[in-house]
């Protein structure tokens, strides 16, 4: 599981998105679940790092989920059209269902 910091904006953003892509990049996993359950002080920059992140694991063909986003910031992704991309644990990281 990939950790964000607690604060995450314009300033901090290429930092973590790069260690965010490096744990990805080593993890051969096939599910990759994000906890931004430490995410306290954040801008639209948080967003754009986990949307990289994701585009990261699509590439790779692996499932991606983000566990603990902040209320205020799972409302910004909506506003921007983008919340269905950031799917929680759930959702994304559920064993698909057997074909019937």
């Amino acid at each position: 599981m990939l950790v964000l910091p607690a604060e995450l904006t314009h300033v901090q953003a290429p930092a973590c998105l790069n260690m965010l892509l490096t744990a990805v990049r080593a993890d051969k996993g096939r599910r990759v679940l994000v906890d931004a359950t430490p995410l306290t002080r954040f801008d639209s920059s948080a967003l754009a790092v986990l949307l990289e992140c994701r585009r990261e694991c699509l590439q790779d063909d692996r499932r991606f989920a983000v566990r603990g986003l902040a209320p205020r910031l799972r409302e910004l992704a909506g506003l921007y059209g983008i919340a269905a991309l950031l799917p929680e644990p759930d959702d994304a990281l559920a064993p698909a269902a057997a074909p019937a």
